[in-house]
């Protein structure tokens, strides 16, 4: 039944004011909370901007009453009624089918719909499926992240969003997308869109990555190019082969034995975080030509995680060697290997 959304809502932002494009709007203002919503009507906006600008005329070109629609659907898939098993996407894109098929669409253009919606967290897929998908992800990107935003006319940001309030709205959408995904893990497969997201909201490991998953394989395939190295197979082998590695002038082996968030206190009072910035402290220690001696103090295990301290001995970074008590926080992979968590030489 066709629902009576704010006729002002159409004519001050030029929707397509159509029996289905009404139904769409209501359904979407129902299911979804507002900071959805108003991105999937800007979302819309942004794409037809986009369409102009690339020469294309609404109703010759392009189905605007399709884009439209697939716009103020494309995050069904976040709503109650969307949630199934399937990633958000795909969820949101057969609910949005199921929508259309209701209300007597065509099948070519619901298969249309279908893959704008599906497609629209994938880049370089989405712009070779069709005008309207390609329009549609174009318009949700400029939203999300301001992808294309300089070539928008001037004033129509401002004036969309007076209109429809942003309500920090990249921020809100990905807790949206891990909400479901803490609850239904199967949503968020690795290798996805979702599965990214919420990798970065649990602790390092329980999501792998993909070399997590070749790691896990089974077929035993090693880098190529490179000098296969060994893991740490307990917290004790994680000092041994950073000896090695360091010894032997290999960068990559020592920075494999961080994860990539981990802290690192090189020098004291210097504090590092992230594999790049401790890759460049790293290769400073060994182009110095320093050598590093450790000998277990004391290691307390539980589970995945193990304290360790060792008495460290470095030389030739200085004049002098120097002697400390090490305070090491690692991890257990998935793999089964022992990486740094946090490295620091000199606390205490």
């Amino acid at each position: 039944m066709t629902t009576d959304a704010p006729l002002a809502v159409f004519e001050q932002l030029g929707l397509p004011d159509t029996s289905l494009a009404r139904d769409a709007y209501a359904y979407a203002e129902r299911a979804t909370p507002p900071f959805v919503f108003h991105h999937s009507i800007r979302s819309h906006v942004f794409a037809r901007a986009h369409a102009r600008n690339q020469g294309l005329r609404a109703g010759t070109d392009y189905d605007d009453e399709l884009l439209f629609v697939s716009c103020v659907l494309h995050d069904i898939g976040l709503s109650e009624e969307g949630n199934g098993d399937q990633r958000f996407e795909v969820d949101g894109a057969d609910t949005a089918a199921a929508f259309l098929r209701e209300r007597g669409v065509d099948e070519r253009r619901i298969a249309i719909a279908w893959d704008a919606i599906a497609l629209h967290t994938s880049d370089g897929i989405a712009p070779r499926k069709g005008t309207e998908v390609a329009l549609a992800q174009a318009g949700i990107g400029t939203d999300i992240l301001g992808a294309q935003r300089a070539s928008l006319p001037a004033g129509l940001a401002d004036e969309v969003h007076a209109l429809l309030p942003r309500q920090d709205l990249a921020y809100a959408l990905s807790d949206a997308i891990v909400t479901q995904a803490r609850t239904k893990p199967h949503k968020a497969s690795p290798l996805t869109f979702p599965g990214d997201l919420l990798r970065r909201h649990l602790p390092y490991g329980a999501h792998p990555s993909w070399y997590d998953l070749i790691a896990a394989a089974g077929w035993g395939d090693r880098p190529v190019g490179v000098t296969a190295r060994r893991r740490a197979e307990t917290p004790q082998q994680v000092g041994t082969l950073f000896m090695e590695y360091l010894e032997a002038g290999d960068i990559e082996g020592l920075v494999s034995l961080y994860e990539p968030d981990a802290h690192f206190v090189p020098t004291p009072g210097t504090h590092l975080v992230g594999t790049d910035a401790i890759r460049g402290a790293l290769q400073q220690m060994i182009d110095s030509g320093a050598r590093l001696e450790l000998e277990l103090r004391e290691i307390r295990q539980a589970g995945d995680v193990a304290l360790v301290s060792n008495r460290a001995t470095l030389t030739g970074a200085g004049p002098e060697p120097v002697v400390s008590t090490t305070t090491e926080i690692l991890r257990r992979r998935p793999d089964g290997g022992w990486v740094h968590v946090v490295d620091d030489p000199f606390f205490s």
